[in-house]
């Protein structure tokens, strides 16, 4: 982890600006294609709740500004940033399993299976308080949802970044899944979303690059 110097910080004028609204999230959904990745998944036997935290995870640890935090009155850049995700549990309730991320999604896939099992048994909404190098995440696959809005915390405002997937749906001979981004707009702007957007489809087009062969 390094502390951002801010005074030399290119984008200081834009943290300063953003930094002071009432609301300073902002979001994008876009529909991804997952006509290969969905087959690759399942050739795997990973379930795609694994498969699509990793899918965020590793193109969002690629976007350095996914990786930048606030804390107080500074900005901090994690070296990796680790996944969270809703699984849901008995009483239609959700508990949150979160994972140490690795490029190595053999190895990802195997300890995120163990965790789900075991946030199962053992719900919680707890979380560590004192760590910020997380990125949250939500599998909506009812819906096929054309925006998506998290609740954040406001006092201070979040600067852990947010995502969502949704429902699957057919355009053509293809397969598109809605994607959620939501992030601190003082540290990142449209243009770095997009480059997530980007990192995400590749790997969805290349699975096996991606999540080595099946």
């Amino acid at each position: 982890m390094r502390v951002i110097d801010r005074e030399t910080w290119a984008r200081r004028e834009h943290f300063a600006f953003y930094r002071v609204f009432e609301h300073p999230h902002f979001g994008l959904c876009a529909n991804v294609d997952v006509t290969a990745f969905l087959p690759a998944v399942k050739k795997r036997g990973v379930s795609v709740t694994v498969a699509m935290v990793y899918v965020i995870a590793r193109a969002a640890n690629a976007v350095p500004e996914f990786r930048y935090r606030i804390r107080g009155e500074a900005v901090v850049e994690h070296d990796v940033v680790h996944p969270g995700t809703t699984i849901l549990v008995d009483d239609d309730l959700f508990t949150f399993a979160t994972f140490d991320y690795t490029k190595d999604f053999a190895a990802f896939a195997a300890q995120a299976q163990e965790q789900i099992a075991y946030v199962q048994e053992h719900p919680s909404l707890d979380l560590d308080a004192g760590r910020d190098d997380w990125l949250f995440m939500t599998p909506i696959p009812w819906v096929s949802f054309t925006s998506f809005m998290h609740p954040v915390h406001m006092q201070p405002p979040s600067s852990i970044p947010l995502f969502a997937w949704g429902k699957f749906f057919g355009d053509g001979e293809r397969l598109m899944m809605p994607l959620q981004a939501q992030a601190h707009h003082a540290l990142m702007d449209g243009l770095h979303m997009g480059r997530f957007y980007q990192n995400v489809q590749e790997i969805l087009d290349r699975p096996s690059a991606f999540l080595g062969e099946a």
